[in-house]
């Protein structure tokens, strides 16, 4: 089951790029509202089984996409969850999930534009979880259960913001708006021949500036949903941002961040891929924050 936001609708996917606007199809049973539409998950489930694949209405156009979550209660993030990535930003490899969060106001879609509010901002790409049923507790064996479905996103990062301060604020400078790029569907694990085991990258034009492995990740996502749903209830609609892999642009020597004009292209293998153009912002004034730490 593959489930998209069409111009604020649910839509159901079909395989030939064809969809089925939830509601209307459903007879009113399910609603329209994307984010809505988790607070159903099972129901949808059940009714997209008895479609049983049958075509869209529709073509779906591309520009029209929405974030498949847009507005979540709670979006939790996972910091130096690749050993490659710990290892060039020079921290140890973690032994327990470093966890923040982007705030929800920063969530656009998969083809947005995105202001750049300084010249310091960096990529992340990042495997997406979306939560389908409320999870209080649970056990690593029965996480997956609790995964609405899979999708691509873009933990895009103020440097200079994030590394402030007497503490960093990792949570602000990953928060302005237009940093959480989410889509363009949102996928359900089971049309995954393993979801623990998912090609994922990023790039500008033709040059690769991320490639990875989903496998890869420290702590994978039944850990992290068992973790998690410990201590904070996941709720329906949440999400998690999973952390990425090594490459991104503070890291490398000289250090390099994203420029007006650029489009960086996201993937997720079996997912898809997000778009997003940068456009010139307003800079912060000199002085304002203190630059990245080596």
């Amino acid at each position: 089951m593959r489930i998209a936001n069409v111009a604020g609708r649910a839509t159901l996917l079909d395989t030939d790029g064809g969809g089925l606007d939830v509601a209307k199809a459903s007879g009113g049973r399910l609603p329209s509202d994307p984010q809505a539409l988790f607070e159903h998950w099972d129901a949808l489930r059940d009714w997209a089984a008895q479609t049983g694949g049958s075509g869209g209405d529709f073509a779906v156009d591309a520009t029209q996409l929405g974030a498949p979550a847009p507005t979540p209660r709670q979006v939790f993030a996972i910091g130096l969850n690749y050993a490659e990535h710990a290892a060039e930003s020079r921290i140890a490899r973690p032994d327990t999930p470093p966890v923040f969060t982007k705030f929800p106001t920063s969530i656009t879609g998969p083809r947005a534009q995105v202001v750049l509010p300084s010249a310091h901002v960096d990529w992340e790409v990042e495997l997406v979880v979306a939560i389908g049923r409320t999870a209080v507790g649970v056990a690593e064996s029965a996480a997956w259960d609790h995964v609405a479905g899979l999708t691509v996103g873009q933990d895009l990062s103020e440097r200079m913001v994030q590394l402030s301060g007497p503490v960093p604020q990792f949570s602000l400078g990953k928060s302005y708006p237009g940093f959480a790029p989410l889509g363009p569907a949102l996928v359900a694990p089971d049309e995954f021949a393993d979801p623990d085991d998912l090609e994922l990258g990023c790039r500008i034009g033709d040059e690769v500036l991320q490639q990875g492995r989903t496998r890869d990740m420290i702590f994978g996502v039944a850990e992290l949903i068992a973790r998690l749903s410990a201590v904070c209830p996941l709720l329906p609609g949440d999400i998690i941002f999973t952390g990425t892999p090594s490459g991104v642009g503070m890291a490398r020597d000289p250090q390099r961040y994203l420029q007006p004009g650029t489009t960086l292209v996201s993937h997720v293998v079996g997912i898809g891929e997000l778009r997003n153009t940068m456009v010139a912002g307003p800079v912060p004034a000199s002085g304002e924050t203190s630059g990245p730490r080596d």
